[in-house]
Formats: structure tokens, sequence, C-alpha cells
């Protein structure tokens, strides 16, 4: 079981390294390659234009309204990082998908007994991050094409190529103090960045012309019976955030609060 470990976590970190390395070379242009498009019809601007908007008392203003108003604002030499943040998806999306879908196994691992992770956090991570690849950005074209897209793979893979290599040394029985560190400080950035990158892609699959639910919404068909699920799921999203916020800080604390600097299994 220890070798099988070590190899899922090693082939993980792997997997999750190349999509980190490609999304960077993408947005950066660092091998030419990247393609520069225009603002797509659904982007993080015009997400947080709708957003804004919804909110009572409170007018978004038209340089969020409008698709490129965020880019509009944006200083000439980060616009072509912008653009390419858009198209992050035909690089990387395909392999993301099936790198995460793989993820499935660490469910498997902790109901078989191999690690000591909580069971309702690992399958609460993990069917969130599924609900993300498969049900959200497979199925919604404006997604696939919005810069949140790129935020949200951008703080996955980081995490994730320091979690899985903390785990691989960690079955050799060596933990780099480095990886250490940043395996209980990275979250307090990538955590919010990745949950909230998650939830405003749901957000902006929700029908553009009515952003609040309502019963002239229901009666004249704005909004499935499905779009009110992803609402729902947007509004729970944050709770759920909190609750694997706190269990890192707690995490965080027990391995540096009570001066310990060695975990010898897994614990979160």
């Amino acid at each position: 079981v220890k070798y099988y470990l070590f190899a899922y976590n090693v082939l993980s970190t792997i997997g999750w390294a190349y999509i980190l390395i490609f999304t960077i070379i993408h947005v950066f242009d660092l091998d030419g390659k990247s393609t520069s498009i225009t603002s797509s019809s659904s982007t993080a601007s015009s997400t947080l234009g709708r957003l804004f908007s919804s909110i009572p008392f409170i007018k978004s203003t038209q340089k969020f309204n409008t698709v490129g108003g965020l880019e509009a604002r944006l200083h000439p030499l980060l616009v072509p990082v912008y653009r390419r943040a858009a198209t992050t998806f035909g690089r990387i999306g395909a392999t993301t998908a099936w790198v995460q879908s793989c993820a499935l196994l660490e469910v498997v691992h902790v109901l078989l007994g191999w690690v000591r992770s909580p069971l309702q956090t690992t399958a609460m991570q993990v069917s969130s991050r599924l609900f993300l690849v498969w049900g959200i950005v497979e199925q919604f074209a404006s997604v696939r094409s919005n810069p949140l897209y790129t935020s949200m793979v951008f703080a996955w893979s980081l995490t994730e190529v320091i979690r899985y290599s903390f785990y691989a040394c960690n079955l050799l029985g060596y933990e780099p103090s480095e990886l250490l560190y940043l395996r209980y400080t990275t979250f307090y950035v990538l955590y919010p960045l990745g949950a909230s990158s998650e939830a405003f892609l749901i957000y902006a699959t929700l029908p553009s012309t009515s952003p609040i639910p309502s019963w002239s919404s229901w009666i004249m068909g704005m909004w499935t019976p499905t779009d009110y699920i992803r609402a729902t799921l947007f509004l729970i999203w944050w709770p759920g955030l909190y609750i694997m916020y706190t269990h890192m800080v707690k995490q965080r604390r027990k391995v540096f609060g009570s001066g310990r600097t060695s975990t010898a299994k897994k614990t979160d």
C-alpha cells in the first residue's frame, strides 16, 4: 500500500505540475504559441457587473457592466495577459479535467483506511472540483473563456503540487521544512483565490436576463430548475470555503503551534 500511495502522489504531483507550468507558459506567452483574443461574451468583469447589479441599493457602473470594461482600465502591458487568460482552457482544459478526476481515488483511500484524512472534508473537496470541471466548465462554453478559469486552475495546481509532493516525501519518512511551511501557509491566499473563482464561475452560468430569481423569472421561463440548483450552490460555496479554510487553520496550529516539525502520517 505504501508503494502504491507513493506512486499515486508522485504521479499526481507530475500531473498538476504540468498544468501549472503550461498555465504560466500560456498566460505569459513564454513559448510564443498563445493566441491573444478579445474579451469573450462572459468574462470576469461582466460576472462582477452582474453580481453588483443584483445587490439592492448598489448600482454597478458602466466600467463593470460592459464586457470590455475591466480590460479597458488595465495597463496596456496587462491587456494581452488578460486576453490570454481567457483562452487557457484551450491549452490545459482537458488535462485538468482528467487529472482532477483521478482525485476520486482519494475518497477510496480514506474508505479503505489507507490514509487518515477526514472523509467529509475529502469528499467535499473532491466532489466540488468534479462538479466544476464536469458540471460547469465542460457544460458552458462561456465559462471556458472566462479569465476566472485561469485563476481557479492556477490556485488548484499550485496547491496540489505542494500537497502531493509533501505527501510523497512524507511516505518516505522525509519532510522538507520548506514544503512543510508551504503546505500550511500558501492556503491563506490560494484557498480564497480558488474558491472565489469557482463561485463566480458558477454565478456566470446563471441567466443574465434575471440575476436574482423571482416568481416572474420562473413564470417567464428565465430560470430552469438547474439554474436554481446552481444558484443555491453559489450561495453555499462561501460557507464551504469557511469550513475548508478553518480546517486548514486548525491543521496549521496543530503542526506549528505545538512546536511539531514532523507529521508522520497524512492527516488532512
